[in-house]
């Protein structure tokens, strides 16, 4: 490149035989002296060497000589200026280019180098080149580094050492070698070109800034070194990292044309904190929706406060997703879960408040609330130190009084629990790497529609995904794996759960779950939950086993459909009531389970597939639907598919209504249930009353309320034989147990009826 033919730059100075008032014997500065008509100094027509040339007597002790032109330099334009000298006479003195460095307002440059390395005469008639280069950028060979602002120079040379040698100096040659600097085959920028220092300290922002407005198409070079920017960098040209930079938590570094993990790698020398500068630049519009991981492996220290690396956003509501990458737990104490014990009172007319919390500064929002009366997956949303007040993201169903509650806040990798609100954020085909040390990821306390698509959640300590308020409302997780650091475990004796989810609308699809204590809390309603395979089993011969899914809301009102459910149950819970005891509503209602695969092995006998657990008393099922499903036993068999788990109370099965439990297929499952029933009774010796039992084959073994149809099968025949055209009425909920209808004849009668009898209104 050479600025002086493709730009037009006037470069060269005139030659001496043009007259010497344009020739300055002080800083070449409008108004200074000239050397026209100077007594020290002549024009010499024909020298041997030299041609026409200067000959100047050396009478001051920096004899100066510059051109009173005002030579242009632009950014990233380094120039040489060559002079040829030879002694004649008198003292020998020392040579160098020299130059006097001006703004485009016409001020001088302060601070900068304004001379090169002299050089010494050393012989007479010898013809010495001296030469000098001035540029933007300070780099290897440039001996007048000037920065960026510099927009013109007055150039020539200094006479130094003693005085009164004589020396005849050759017209001045100024010549563009950018190209010595500037790599032209590679179409890169260089930020030192305009005038950026890689030393630490030095605020490069307005050099970079130069440097991309320049660019024009090429990619800008940051070299070696370690380049300081004070403020928020917006590059729109590729950039390229030898060196790195560093700046402020607060400013922002937008990469827009190669906005991926690597480039923000490189550019601050270290995975993490290019990650967080990385996701600082998602977060403020650096012209891409996603950040892309490339593939590569974030070696995490301590867990990420997704927030904090973004200090001027407390709250983000557009599509963002970081994908492609793994993001890897390092060994160290950061990721010990903290315990606090504390002692406060719990009241259910304010359901979701602790009071009078002792110790409350020392207890984390977000933890983990354990404690008498405390539901699964209980969180603290928000704490007021002052009033010594928490905030919990759901209430507890027996806990009034005051007690000592235990908070444990767990360390997760990802951490977006800063921010007041977050919707619409993805992470795609990232593995959360936890390595049993670490949780992988807490939601913000709102926001809606987050999403988790192909991602694996590898050996989480405690938990993969947590909600502890409603920034899962909506929350989309596909194709997942949830992988257990405690598969070697028995069942008993794991606590790890994969997701918890507070709000409604929650999508779990095509997921895979190995091993956790629990694979999903869902404590809302509307849930999908489909297509998934969770297992929880162990090698002990008839052992206990534990809930893959719990939904923790009597009106769940969500369908559970196409799961492969292996050896673990869905539990279904009204654990988060603050008056667990039913006074109204719908009750346990509003929930369809179909065409799953149920399978266990080596399981107790009491063992169950779907368990209803009531909290308080009076509660009845209003809306249930199992149809379609397989239930299969291996190792022997079990009682029943279906349960209640009376721990805190039974059912009220005189109230059940709209319960559908058909088409279902069962394998070395006892009883197999159905509702409406129908069942064949026999009735050997003539009677007017048939007691027709349901022998524990309805739901859950509920009442025999209602008959849909009884039909005779074959004729219906009095004791001496005779046929008899008659109908019975019914009798329902006979029996010790109320599963029991009775047929009542107008006469007696003998023979075989099919008897279509329900459980539910």
């Amino acid at each position: 490149m050479n600025k002086a033919i493709t730009e037009g730059l006037q470069l060269m100075p005139p030659a001496f035989a043009d007259g010497l008032d344009v020739w300055s014997s002080g800083d070449g500065t409008p108004g200074s002296d000239t050397y026209d008509g100077a007594a020290n100094a002549v024009f010499v027509a024909a020298d041997a060497d030299f041609g026409g040339c200067l000959e100047m007597q050396k009478t001051e002790n920096t004899q100066k000589l510059r051109f009173m032109g005002q030579t242009p330099l632009q950014p990233g334009c380094y120039l040489q200026i060559k002079v040829r000298v030879k002694a004649v006479s008198g003292a020998l003195p020392a040579v160098r280019v020299a130059g006097w460095a001006g703004a485009s307002g016409g001020s001088h440059i302060g601070g900068v180098t304004e001379t090169a390395p002299q050089v010494s005469l050393t012989a007479y008639g010898q013809v010495v080149d001296v030469t000098g280069i001035v540029g933007s950028g300070s780099r290897g060979g440039v001996d007048m580094p000037w920065g960026r602002n510099a927009a013109y120079g007055h150039f020539g040379l200094d006479l130094t050492g003693a005085n009164g040698g004589v020396v005849r100096i050759d017209d001045i040659e100024i010549t563009d070698i950018t190209s010595a600097f500037v790599r032209d085959m590679l179409s890169v920028v260089d930020v030192t070109d305009y005038g950026a220092v890689g030393n630490g300290s030095f605020d490069c922002t307005a050099a970079f800034e130069a440097a991309d407005a320049a660019a024009d198409g090429r990619r800008i070079l940051v070299p070696a070194g370690d380049f300081r920017l004070n403020s928020t960098v917006s590059l729109n040209h590729q950039a390229v990292f030898e060196g790195t930079v560093s700046m402020p938590d607060s400013q922002m570094l937008l990469l827009t044309k190669n906005f991926d993990f690597p480039a923000y790698a490189a550019a601050f020398g270290n995975e993490e904190l290019g990650f967080k500068k990385a996701f600082q630049a998602l977060i403020n519009n650096a012209d891409h929706e996603s950040l892309d991981l490339k593939g590569r492996k974030i070696t995490v220290t301590g867990p990420i406060d997704m927030q904090a690396a973004v200090p001027n956003k407390s709250s983000y509501a557009t599509r963002r997703v970081i994908r492609n990458g793994q993001l890897e737990a390092a060994s160290n104490a950061a990721w010990d879960t903290g315990a606090v014990t504390s002692q406060a009172t719990y009241s259910a007319s304010d359901s979701k408040k602790l009071t009078n919390v002792a110790n409350i500064a020392n207890i984390a929002v977000g933890s983990l609330v354990e404690g008498a009366g405390v539901g699964r997956e209980i969180y603290v949303k928000s704490k007021n130190t002052g009033a010594g007040e928490l905030t919990l993201s759901a209430a507890l169903y027996d806990a009034e009084g005051t007690q000592t509650f235990t908070f444990r806040d767990f360390k997760y990798l990802v951490d977006f629990s800063g921010f007041s609100s977050l919707s619409k954020f993805g992470m795609e085909g990232i593995e959360f790497q936890c390595n049993s040390r670490c949780s992988a990821v807490r939601l913000a306390p709102a926001g809606s529609v987050n999403s988790f698509d192909s991602c694996f959640f590898s050996r989480p300590k405690d938990r993969g995904i947590t909600s502890a308020g409603t920034g899962c409302q909506g929350i989309l997780v596909d194709n997942c794996q949830f992988l257990s650091a405690e598969d070697p475990l028995d069942v008993p004796d794991r606590v790890s759960i994969g997701l918890n989810v507070n709000s409604n609308d929650a999508k779990l699809r095509s997921n895979r779950a190995t091993r956790f204590r629990h694979f999903a809390l869902l404590a809302g309603g509307n849930n999908t939950v489909t297509g998934n395979h969770f297992f929880q089993g162990d090698s002990i011969a008839n052992g206990v086993r534990t809930a893959g899914l719990v939904l923790a809301s009597n009106n769940c009102t969500s369908t559970v459909s196409d799961n492969y459910i292996d050896n673990c149950f869905i539990e279904w819970t009204n654990e988060r009531d603050a008056t667990p005891d039913f006074t109204g509503g719908f009750s346990f209602s509003a929930l369809s389970v179909s065409a799953n695969v149920f399978l266990s092995g080596d399981v107790a006998p009491w063992f169950s597939y779907i368990v209803v657990k009531p909290y308080g008393s009076g509660h009845f099922l209003n809306g249930l639907s199992v149809t379609g499903n397989k239930f299969r036993s291996l190792q022997g068999s079990i009682d029943r598919a279906e349960r209640v788990d009376t721990s805190f109370s039974d059912l009220d099965f005189s109230r059940s209504k709209n319960v559908d439990f058909s088409g279902n297929m069962y394998h070395n499952v006892t009883a197999q249930t159905a509702n409406p029933l129908r069942v064949r009774h026999d009735q050997s010796s003539a009677s007017t009353s048939w007691p027709v039992r349901a022998e524990g084959l309805l739901p859950f073994q509920g009442f025999a309320r209602y008959v849909d149809s009884v039909v005779p099968l074959g004729a219906l025949k009095s004791s001496g034989n005779s046929t008899r055209y008659i109908v019975p009425y019914t009798e329902a909920q006979q029996g010790p147990e109320n599963d029991e209808i009775r047929l009542r004849w107008g006469e007696a009668v003998k023979g075989e009826v099919q008897v279509i009898m329900r459980m539910d209104s």
